[in-house]
Formats: structure tokens, sequence, C-alpha cells
């Protein structure tokens, strides 16, 4: 079956589109590629702030007619292979999530690769994490209720993120819910090679994940990859957050999700996971008001407004 029979299709124009993956091209180009802007939402209002004592910057949305209660939190990652992307750039996705589920959403602009390699974006995240944490009667938001998020690199660190709280023992997390994760450097899976420039040139594939991978490790050793870079390689996965997370069938981190799944659950974890046949890698960025899109985005909702314990909107 050729991948034109395998792609959904209301997702078939990502196979006519004259742009493919090409990560040897300029970085700077494709980082200053013009997203199309969004209609901002009235109901939301949008903050930055600069974390103190450092560069980091933070992008807030909260309700804008909201009560004095203090509501849930959701900290937010954005995607783009750790060497691409912003906060920007999800301003949608962030504000879809306020008002589906009545929550203050605090997005992370990390620090991105090659120019800043392992660990600069993860210790960005945690940075960002425990501000909020520790700023949570300013932002009017319940400490004992937020949950961390992210899609593909910011699913990746999303786990990372679960790992690295647990161990460092300062910031209970309520939930976790790493998007289509990019988890597994070593890129040896079976859906890794599947997944290549031949079969879907115009989505994330294996070429497109090596070079990202060897620009965000930088000079790191292959043999001695922390699990807080690659989270596939994490040992324990024993006391952690419980995660809600879902896939395409056609992405090539398809493999090492169902496996970081599995492992979870032995470990006692509680996981939700969705697999969407004919679905490539992004497919509710790329294409978000398709119909399988809307359904994807409304299970994440589902799964949000139940684990922060609110009746969804």
């Amino acid at each position: 079956m050729s991948y034109e029979e395998k792609v959904l299709p209301e997702l078939l124009p990502i196979l006519q589109s004259n742009e493919k993956i090409d990560l040897t091209k300029n970085l700077e180009e494709m980082r200053n590629f013009a997203v199309p802007p969004i209609e901002k939402s009235v109901n939301v209002l949008t903050a930055t702030r600069r974390i103190k004592e450092s560069e980091l910057l933070v992008k807030i949305y909260e309700p804008k007619n909201r009560q004095n209660s203090k509501l849930p939190a959701v900290v937010w990652i954005h995607g783009g292979g750790y060497i691409l992307g912003n906060a920007d750039g999800d301003d949608g996705l962030c504000e879809c999530f306020v008002m589906e589920v009545n929550c203050v959403v605090v997005s992370i602009d990390y620090r991105l690769a090659p120019e800043h390699p392992y660990p600069a974006a993860i210790e960005d995240c945690y940075a960002g994490l425990k501000w909020t944490v520790d700023n949570a009667e300013e932002l009017k938001i319940d400490a004992s209720r937020i949950a961390i998020a992210g899609a593909s690199a910011g699913g990746g660190l999303t786990a990372a993120l679960a790992l690295m709280a647990r161990d460092r023992g300062e910031i209970k997390i309520a939930f976790q819910m790493p998007l289509y994760p990019m988890l597994d450097d070593r890129n040896v899976t079976p859906s890794s090679y599947e997944i290549n420039e031949e079969n879907l040139p115009k989505a994330w594939n294996r070429e497109a994940n090596e070079i990202a991978w060897k620009m965000y490790l930088g000079n790191n050793n292959s043999e001695q990859i922390p699990c807080y870079a690659a989270p596939s390689r994490a040992k324990d996965l024993t006391g952690l957050p419980p995660v809600y997370t879902f896939i395409g069938q056609l992405d090539p981190f398809r493999d090492e999700t169902l496996e970081y799944v599995a492992r979870l659950a032995q470990a006692g974890v509680p996981v939700e996971f969705h697999l969407y046949p004919g679905c490539f890698h992004g497919f509710d960025s790329i294409f978000n008001n398709a119909k399988i899109s809307r359904r994807a985005r409304s299970e994440c909702i589902n799964a949000l407004s139940q684990a922060l314990n609110i009746k969804a909107q």
C-alpha cells in the first residue's frame, strides 16, 4: 500500500505541498518563516514576563472575566525538534485551553539548539515550572493542580520535566500530557525507519529527526545520554504523574511512544493513550481544522479537565 493510500483523505494535502522538511537549510530562515496570524480571542488576556535573573520569557494566558477563585494551570512547552519554534506559535492552542478547560496557561519560551544544546531547554522548562509554582498566589492558581504539557519536542521536554521534577523533589506535578513526544535519540525503532524522506518528505521523518537530535545533544557521548535529554533512556518510570498522550500511526515517533506508554503502565503510572490511523507527525497542528484534529484536540481538553478536577465546559 502506498503512503497516499495510508494517509487520511482529509490530510492528503500534505503530500501535494511544495515544502519538504529540510533542516540543512539556513536555520534562521526557517525560524523566521511567518506563521499565519490568528485572530486573538477577546475572552483571553495575554502577558509576557521575564523571569528574574534570567533571559527566559514566559507567556501567560488567562480568562478575561475570571472569578477570584484560584484556577488550575497548564505549563505548556512548544514543539520544533528542539531547534525551531517559539511560544507565540502556539497562541491559538493555549487560548483554546484557557477557554475550554478554564485554566491559566504558562507557555515557556525556552532556548533552542544548536546555539543552546542540552541541557539548556530542559533547565529553562524546569525554571519556568518552578517560577509558576513560586508565583502561584500572584497568578491566582492552585499549585496543587498544575499540569505540564507539550507536543513533539515539547512532548519530549514534558516527559523529561516530569522525570526531573520527580528526582529533584521540589515540585509535585498533578498531570503530564506529552503529545507525540520526541523521546529517543537512537532512532532505531521500526517506525523511525518506516517514516522516511522517501515515504513522507513533507512531514517530520527519519532524516529530519536525526539532524535535530544531533543539534540538540551537541557533544554529548551517545552512550552517556541522560534521561532528561532523551526520556526513553530512563531506567525507572515509577512515581511519575498520570499521563495522557496520542500519536499518529504514520509518525516516526510511533514505536518509541508505544514502548514508553507500555513501560509507564508497567511502572504503575496511570496512562491514557490514543493512536490515530492515517495521521502523520503534527497532523493536528498542520491541519488544525480537520475533523480528526478537532477530535484529537477535544480528547486532550477532556483529559486535562478530568485530571485537574474541572467539569468540562
